[in-house]
Formats: structure tokens, sequence, C-alpha cells
């Protein structure tokens, strides 16, 4: 098999990456070792997250490192035995995450999340998946008053640096929106921009069968068998050898795995996350996503069922599965929304691609011409899946790129 490119990773970024090449002309063909958008892609809270500029930093006051050290609660949990081998991402993680620092990365990042309400519209409508978005925006709900006006206050902030659009709710606002969830909340931040997905997979396949509708070639294979043949590169797949000028390296969380086989060395890591799907009790019904600040779980409406996902998960990529975070949010969920019984055999978990400075590796490889990397979206891969397809492609095909990427290029690593 032939293709101009190959795309390694059938996630929602390596699909947009594809279709994005394929719509330019270019031949390609798409791989992965399982279907498309059946691992991280699959299992996230459905937002396509216009207000999330600044990302997720590493907390720098002492009570929150006193909390999370204890290992108790439900936004992060640790493996004690990975600290060894992620310490030095950690380390690096917290230093990015300095106030300063972090404000710089906020403004670098919003250039590429204002695109992608826009970028997603844009594909789903060609794909025929429009129907799959809602735009209804999210909800960050409080439990204090105090961490309510602090949450407002910072809303105020980022709408006037960035332009974010909100809604501050007080209690009986937010009741009127949500009048499902038990009355023990002070209010809450309606993020009124942002669109949400009820099935973030079906979204990826639809995306996916576009791009097959358009030439594309999906195959499963190992992208770990990549190799430069001196002319492009080959790989093999389940249906024979696959040849391409070009390769673009998609793995989300299995990036490192070829990219260290390659020469690379990028501080690539994973904040593992979990989810669970119940039925709603009765006639309760969620309008839209719900994120318990202070406990640190979301509950999203989706056609499964009411999904709960947790935070974030230090360990390694591959170790043995510990859903204690739902353990511990299920209770506090079951409080606050008339959750019936579980849908799903076990808990989801999926890996987070992450880097120390939180933003993507999005660019041409610095130690190969016509390798690309596409990785490392962190909390954002369904956001950023079309906004990175189409800055891709755009590099790839010399066209003038829609968003700077030079602050996303691996060689600031």
């Amino acid at each position: 098999m032939k293709a101009d490119i190959a795309v390694l990773g059938a996630g929602i970024v390596g699909v947009c990456v594809a279709l994005h090449l394929q719509k330019r002309g270019r031949t390609t063909i798409l791989l992965d070792r399982r279907g498309a958008a059946e691992e991280t892609s699959f299992g996230n809270a459905g937002l396509i997250q216009r207000e999330g500029v600044v990302p997720y930093g590493f907390p720098h006051d002492f009570g929150a490192l006193l909390r999370y050290g204890l290992n108790r609660t439900i936004d992060a949990h640790y493996h004690l035995s990975a600290l060894p081998e992620i310490a030095p991402f950690l380390w690096k993680y917290w230093t990015h995450s300095r106030k300063e620092r972090h404000a710089e990365i906020a403004r670098l990042y919003s250039k590429l999340i204002e695109h992608c309400v826009v970028e997603h519209d844009a594909l789903a409508a060609e794909a025929g998946a429009a129907a799959l978005i809602r735009r209804d925006g999210w909800i960050r709900a409080f439990r204090t008053e105090a961490k309510r006006d602090e949450s407002f206050a910072e809303a105020e902030l980022w709408q006037r640096e960035f332009g974010l659009i909100h809604r501050r709710l007080d209690a009986h606002g937010l009741q009127e929106m949500e009048p499902h969830l038990a009355p023990v909340l002070s209010g809450g931040l309606h993020w009124t921009e942002p669109t949400t997905v009820t099935d973030p997979n079906a979204l990826a396949l639809a995306y996916l069968r576009r791009f097959e509708a358009l030439g594309g070639r999906f195959v499963q294979g190992n992208a770990a068998t990549l190799e430069s043949s001196g002319c492009g590169w080959r790989l093999r797949a389940a249906e024979g050898l696959v040849e391409a000028g070009a390769a673009v390296i998609a793995l989300g969380p299995w990036a490192d795995v070829v990219t260290r086989m390659l020469g690379y060395d990028l501080p690539l890591a994973v904040k593992r996350g979990y989810h669970m799907h119940y039925r709603a009790a009765g006639v309760a019904k969620l309008n839209r996503p719900v994120l318990d600040s202070e406990s640190g779980y979301c509950l999203a409406p989706m056609a499964r069922g009411i999904r709960l996902t947790t935070g974030a998960e230090f360990a390694l990529r591959d170790a043995i599965r510990t859903p204690v975070q739902l353990g511990r949010a299920e209770p506090i969920a079951r409080n606050l929304f008339p959750l019936a019984e579980r849908v799903d055999t076990e808990p989801w978990m999926g890996a987070r691609p992450c880097t120390p400075d939180m933003m993507p590796i999005i660019g041409p490889a610095p130690k190969h011409s016509s390798l690309w990397f596409a990785f490392g979206h962190a909390h954002h891969g369904l956001t950023l899946g079309p906004v990175t397809g189409r800055l891709i492609a755009e590099m790839v095909t010399g066209e003038q790129p829609f968003v700077d990427p030079a602050p996303y290029r691996a060689e600031r690593f």
C-alpha cells in the first residue's frame, strides 16, 4: 500500500489530521492498532472547551499540595510506586506552572483554543454529524460562596484578556437551569461558548467516514514498526506493507514509544482518567455537563447515560487500573443528582498525553524530514483535534498556517 502520507494513531487528533490532509489532495493512510477513537478519545467528558485557554497547572500553594499529597481527593490521585519515574516530569510541570510562566503559556495556548468550536463545526457539518454537538455550554458548580466568588472574579479577568463569555449563576439561577440538582450548591459559572458532544466516539467515527468517503484509507497495524525507507517511511499493517512519503505521529499517550525509537527524548507523561455511565433515576434530566468544582468530578449527559468522569491520576501509562477516584466520587454525585444503576460493567480508563508546559507538540520533527508530530494535547484532545488537523495539513502542504505554529514545535524541549 502506497500513499503520500501515513498518519499513525486514529484518536480524534489523528482522524482530524488524516481528514484535513485528504481534503487537500494528499493520499492518506490512517493506521491504528485498534479501531478509531477506541482509546483516550473514547471516554472524555465531551467538552469542546472554548473557555479552556488557561491549562491545568500544578498547584503551588501549600494547602493544595498537602491535600493532594495525602492522596485522598477525587480530582487528583497518584501511584506512589510511579513517583521515581515521573518526578522529573512533575518538577518541570511545577516550574512551568509558576504564575508568570503560566500566564505566558495561557496567552500562547489561547491562539489554538480560540478556533476550536468553529473548526469542529466545519468538520461536523461536512461529516453530517452536527446533531452530535450541543450548544448549551457547561456549568462549573460551587458548593461554597467563597469558591464561587473567587471563580467569578477569575472569569472576569479571563473575559477581559481572552474575550470569554460567561454567565454568573446564584443558587436560584443554577436551580432554574438544572432543576434536578440537589439544592446544595451556592451557584455556578455557565460557560456559554463551549459546545458539548453527546457521543465523542460517534463524532470521531463520523469524521473517519468522511475521510474514507474522500478516498482515505484506514488500516490496522503496528505503529512501532515505523522506519525510514530512504525516500520516505514504511511500516507494517495487517493488510501488508505501508509505504508513504511522509508520516505524522499522532499516537497520544503512546507517541513516545515511536519517538524514542527514532532518537527523540521528549518529556511526555500521562494523566489517567476514569468514567462510568449511570441511568438517570425516574424523570431526572441533566441538560448540560456540570463540574462539581470543589469535589473534583464531572457529570455529563451522554447518549449512553450520565457519564461521571474523574480528574487526573498520575501513574505509569500501563500500570494496573485503580479507579479509586470513581469510588470516592460516586456517593457524592448521587447526593447531587439522582443517579440510578450503573450502565457499564466496569470503569473505563484512558490516558491523557501531557507535556510539562501544558501545550501540545505540533509541527515538523527536528531530526527527520517528512516526519511530523501531533500529540501531547492533555485534557484537550477532543477540543483541539480539528484545529491540530488543519494546522498540520497546512504545514505539510505549504499553505500559510492559520495559527502561528512556532510555540508548539518540538524544539522548545
